[in-house]
C-alpha cells in the first residue's frame, strides 16, 4: 500500500512552515509575488540544515501560500472533542440499537473553546506528526472510542483522515531553539524530523544520548542521537531537527 502522504524532497521543515504561517498573517497579498517568494525560497535555500540538498524553488513557496489561504478561508465545523478526553455524553443505549458502526454526534454541543489551541494528529498510514489545519466533524464509534476527521496544514480535502481522538491527537510540538539545548535530557520523548531519499516528516524519537558542545555563531551545535519510536532506528542529529512537547 503506498503511503498516505508521500513527500518529495525539498520540502518545508516545520519551522518554515511556521516561520509562512505568521508571513501569510502579517503580509498579506504581497506574500504571492514572484519576487518576494524567490527571495524567501533563497533564504530557506541558504540555511545551514539544507546544506547539499536541492534548492527551494519560488513557485514551490508560492503554491504553498496560495494553498494555505485556500485552506483558511474555508471556516471549520465545530469540534466538541478536544485531545485530553473531553468527550460529550453519549447515549449507548442509541449506539447499541442497531446503528452502523459509527454515529456523528450532533455539532451544536462545544464543550471546549479550541480557537486559541494547535494541534497535530498521527496518520495511521505512515505513522508520522502532521499539523492539523482544521476539525472537520467527529464521531463515537461503537466501541466508545472518539474520532476526528482532520485537515492537514498544506493538503487538500483528499488527504483528510479519521483520526483516534485518545491515541493520535495531540497539542502541536514547538521547535526547539538553541537557548533551550539544555531542556533536551537523555530519556526525552521529542519530535524529530526524518529525512530519506523520497520524503521528510515528523516521528516521534527517545533520546539516548547527548553530545554537550560549545555553541556558536551558527547557534547549538550539541549532537543528539535519537531512537525513532516506529522503527527503533537510531539517528545522531543537530537541535534544529528536534521540536518539543508543550509540556517541557
Amino acid at each position: 500500500m503506498a503511503r498516505l502522504r508521500p513527500r518529495e524532497v525539498p520540502r518545508f521543515t516545520k519551522a518554515e512552515i511556521l516561520e509562512m504561517d505568521k508571513i501569510l498573517h502579517e503580509q498579506g497579498e504581497k506574500c504571492f509575488n514572484p519576487d518576494f517568494c524567490g527571495k524567501l525560497a533563497r533564504k530557506f535555500s541558504r540555511a545551514e540544515g539544507r546544506a547539499g540538498k536541492p534548492a527551494i524553488q519560488w513557485k514551490l513557496v508560492q503554491d504553498w501560500f496560495e494553498k494555505r489561504k485556500k485552506a483558511c478561508a474555508t471556516p471549520p465545523i465545530s469540534l466538541p472533542v478536544a485531545p485530553k478526553e473531553l468527550v460529550a455524553p453519549v447515549d449507548t443505549s442509541v449506539l447499541n440499537n442497531g446503528l452502523p458502526n459509527s454515529t456523528v454526534l450532533p455539532q451544536g454541543d462545544k464543550l471546549l473553546d479550541l480557537s486559541d489551541l494547535e494541534f497535530e494528529a498521527k496518520s495511521s498510514k505512515d505513522g508520522a506528526w502532521y499539523d492539523v489545519a482544521f476539525f472537520l466533524t467527529h464521531r463515537i464509534l461503537k466501541s466508545g472510542e472518539p474520532e476526528a476527521l482532520v485537515r492537514f496544514v498544506g493538503f487538500g480535502a483528499e488527504e483528510d483522515e479519521w483520526v483516534n481522538v485518545k491515541r493520535s491527537i495531540r497539542e502541536r510540538s514547538i521547535p526547539l531553539e538553541p537557548s533551550e539545548c539544555e531542556c533536551v535530557k537523555v530519556g526525552d520523548i521529542v519530535l524529530c524530523y526524518q529525512e530519506s531519499t523520497d520524503q521528510a516528516i515528523y516521528f516521534d524519537a527517545r533520546v539516548e544520548s547527548i553530545e554537550r558542545r560549545l555553541h556558536d555563531i551558527r547557534g547549538c551545535r550539541c549532537l543528539f542521537m535519537v531512537r525513532y519510536v516506529h522503527d527503533n532506528n537510531e539517528e545522531t542529529v543537530r537541535l534544529r531537527r528536534l521540536c518539543r512537547r508543550p509540556s517541557y
